[in-house]
């Protein structure tokens, strides 16, 4: 068993999820839920259909995380095009797709009043991760904000920033690993 908050990175994580150990996927989960709920929050209209976004998210990524490439791009913006997919598939078909739900046996997902407040607390916690990106260094920023947010290539981001596609690269790993730790000192 890890301990609450598992010392692994993304990319450890996601390959132990993919080896079949359980409580590696739950420590990805645990650790970007805030800011999965935060971005699919500003794009839809209400809080059960964000959940319910984020809960197919997930339950796509787990059974995706063995098809994750390390060093490709980082976990987190991997997981938010996860986000990005399950989102144009709701607003294409008028419903929230539940097929990776289904192939997983997770039932669907039914809300009460305490279960939306925790949703709105997640994702103010993720708009709090969003809210912290303006303390990174100005290169990390820009290359996480173009990234992770904008959803730019590394290509396009080098020539728009004027920099090597590896270091766009390192600044958005070193941008996502100095976020996670300013997220973590605020709790």
């Amino acid at each position: 068993m890890q301990p609450a908050t598992d010392p692994r990175d993304d990319d450890q994580l996601l390959a132990a999820a993919a080896a079949g150990e359980a409580g590696a996927f739950a420590a990805f989960y645990r650790r970007h839920i805030a800011v999965v709920l935060a971005y699919l929050g500003r794009r839809v209209d209400s809080r059960e259909l964000a959940a319910d976004l984020a809960g197919e998210t997930f339950a796509a990524a787990l059974i995706a995380c063995a098809r994750y490439r390390p060093g490709e791009s980082p976990a987190l913006a991997w997981l938010l095009g996860i986000a990005r997919n399950k989102l144009r598939e709701s607003a294409r078909r008028g419903r929230v797709e539940s097929e990776a739900r289904q192939r997983l046996g997770i039932p669907p997902l039914a809300f009460d009043d305490e279960d939306l407040q925790r949703v709105e607390e997640l994702a103010a916690a993720g708009e709090t991760a969003l809210d912290l990106l303006a303390q990174l260094p100005a290169a990390q920023r820009e290359a996480v904000r173009g990234h992770v947010i904008e959803e730019q290539g590394y290509e396009h981001l080098a020539a728009q920033l004027g920099h090597s596609e590896q270091l766009v690269r390192q600044h958005v790993s070193r941008g996502l690993r100095r976020l996670r730790t300013l997220i973590e000192e605020k709790r």
